[in-house]
């Protein structure tokens, strides 16, 4: 089978995490995927909740393995020399349905063709090809330049976050929730005693909003003198679930055009969203009630092509001091709802702020 050249390449990719509705989670992973002409191979697959088998958690010895594989250095590891380029991002089980595609040598080229939907050992191409997808060819010096590099581990960062404040047990519920979700969280009144080499283990830093500015101005000062690129979370919503989105959101991996969900705004009746590529978008909305206490409801669930969309939201979900959250499968987004005439009515009225671990 003949295929036109395409470039190959790898990127930082993620599979957002988080808290839900329903206080169930999903699993963070960090991981690489391929591109193909420049764009995330993911992303042709329309809507895929799914990782690469080069994922950041795997042990090391297991993250190299894949990456020979894909080198052809190993045997396939199903029938007809199909390989696993995504699978589940829980189980990572072949029950649970993979992409699959042959990869082959053509003299000096690698050919990737024949993707499936493969659930079992064997690859049914009439029912389950995407026939739309591939053949590939790919220069077999950019394919294994590209490969090889991973092995040295230096595109492999654990993703952690350090929560500042002072008052631990504010705090420990969040952290909690991180790490339910597969991000390491560590709690702490300041930096003065932690090493640098530690803090560019942070690809997070989120202050409790009883931190004043000189404090927060002093660990910025701190990451900084340690050469360590973080993202900093500050005006925290009051609930746990939104917290965890927001600390998603800041570690997101890539250039923002790569991600699927690329903006969300909200007001009292509708939600303006922006898609970069055909996905499953949820919009799931927190709201606290007059005793504090946090609502939270799904809105939308549902498959969105490119381009802006904008959706009807039940007003009663919405009302008073209310955030919206957009989950797609790379990315999280959250905004607070704007509710124009209420906030002018409200002017001059005091506000006393909930605290940081109120939430579901």
């Amino acid at each position: 089978m003949s295929a036109e050249y395409a470039t190959f390449g790898l990127a930082p990719a993620t599979r957002a995490g988080g808290v839900l509705a329903d206080g169930d989670h999903q699993a963070h992973r960090d991981f690489t995927d391929f591109l193909v002409d420049g764009d995330p191979l993911l992303h042709r697959l329309a809507d895929l909740d799914a990782v690469s088998p080069l994922a950041a958690d795997v042990p090391p010895e297991i993250f190299a393995g894949q990456v020979r594989a894909l080198l052809l250095e190993a045997p396939a590891p199903l029938p007809g020399g199909r390989y696993v380029l995504y699978g589940c991002p829980e189980c990572e089980d072949l029950a649970c349905g993979a992409v699959t595609a042959v990869i082959r040598r053509e003299g000096g080229d690698v050919i990737w063709r024949d993707f499936a939907w493969q659930t079992s050992a064997h690859a049914d191409l009439d029912r389950d090809g995407y026939h739309g997808i591939g053949p590939y060819r790919f220069s077999g010096p950019e394919y294994r330049a590209a490969l090889t590099a991973l092995l040295d581990g230096a595109a492999r960062p654990r993703r952690r976050a350090l929560l500042i404040g002072p008052r631990v047990a504010l705090l420990a519920r969040p952290a909690a929730a991180l790490r339910t979700t597969g991000i390491g969280a560590d709690i702490a009144p300041g930096t003065d005693a932690v090493p640098a080499g530690e803090l560019r283990a942070y690809g997070a830093v989120v202050f409790a909003p009883a931190v004043p500015e000189t404090a927060r101005a002093a660990v910025r000062a701190a990451f900084a003198r340690a050469g360590a690129a973080a993202a900093f979370v500050e005006d925290l919503p009051p609930v746990v679930p939104l917290l965890v989105a927001r600390v998603e959101h800041a570690l997101r991996r890539g250039p923002a055009a790569r991600h699927r969900l690329v903006r969300l705004s909200a007001t009292g009746t509708t939600a303006g969203v922006e898609i970069a590529s055909p996905c499953r978008v949820r919009l799931t909305a927190y709201r606290l009630d007059r005793l504090r206490r946090t609502r939270a409801r799904e809105v939308f669930d549902g498959l969105l092509a490119t381009g802006h969309h904008r959706l009807d939201l039940p007003p009663d979900t919405v009302r008073g001091r209310s955030w919206l959250v957009a989950r797609a499968p790379d990315s999280v987004l959250v905004t607070a709802v704007e509710h124009p005439a209420a906030e002018a009515g409200s002017r001059g009225r005091p506000h006393r702020p909930p605290r940081l671990g109120s939430g579901p």
